[in-house]
């Protein structure tokens, strides 16, 4: 059996609202890379709704946690089961947007890069007041010295061997800041992309709120570990 170049790993956690059309739209665009072979896998982490049986049929691989251990966990599983030398994170919430990810994988499969992170547009929505995505670049920047745009940008792509050397995923929100300041440090070319994805925001009422909560928790323990156990 030839294995898979590219493999997309999905975290989910009660998405049935999204996860079909975004699932369907990531099988479109692998089109789109030619004769690259492809798979999606999905981890669902914990879901009590409809997600992962509405994955199965659209996936090459489900993975159901028992329960949810958080964004960092899901994705470490992901890759742990992905087979693809490139491992592509996308948000279960993108809908038709999940069909541009094969920007993120261009750069790598050209040579020039060996993290894409995807920059998004602007959102018309008001959400929080920026103090996350404060936090986190500043944070990213004072840890490894590069200065990112988009510091909490779930939608990235690597080079399997990037992550193997980082070799640690850091628990929930907090796992992409983790890893750039890892890759920065370990002197990996990290790049951002301005891609035109969209995904669900947040906004000020208690839910947002208590999302944002989480974030800057997990943003700020992330900060501190690498502060603490700086990976070199």
């Amino acid at each position: 059996m030839m294995m898979p170049e590219v493999s997309v790993i999905v975290p989910a956690f009660n998405e049935e609202r999204y996860i079909e059309e975004t699932l369907r739209s990531i099988r479109k665009a692998c089109a789109a890379l030619r004769d690259r072979r492809t798979e999606i896998v999905v981890v669902d982490d914990g879901s009590r709704d409809g997600t992962f049986k509405l994955a199965m049929p659209l996936s090459d691989l489900v993975v159901q946690h028992p329960r949810s251990y958080g964004k960092g966990t899901a994705l470490h599983t992901g890759c742990k089961m992905a087979h693809g030398r490139i491992l592509v994170f996308l948000d279960a919430d993108l809908g038709a947007t999940a069909e541009r990810f094969p920007s993120l994988v261009e750069p790598l499969l050209l040579g020039q890069s060996d993290m894409v992170i995807a920059s998004l547009p602007p959102v018309k929505k008001k959400s929080g007041f920026g103090l996350v995505k404060k936090l986190a670049r500043k944070g990213v920047h004072r840890l490894s010295g590069f200065e990112p745009v988009a510091p909490l940008s779930g939608q990235r792509a690597a080079h399997r061997g990037v992550l193997e050397h980082i070799g640690r995923f850091a628990g929930g929100f907090g796992v992409e800041v983790g890893l750039t300041i890892d890759a920065v440090k370990l002197g990996y070319r990290v790049q951002e992309l301005d891609v035109p994805f969209a995904h669900r925001v947040s906004g000020r009422d208690i839910g947002g709120w208590m999302h944002r909560g989480k974030q800057l928790c997990a943003v700020g323990g992330t900060l501190w570990s690498r502060w603490r156990q700086p990976i070199c």
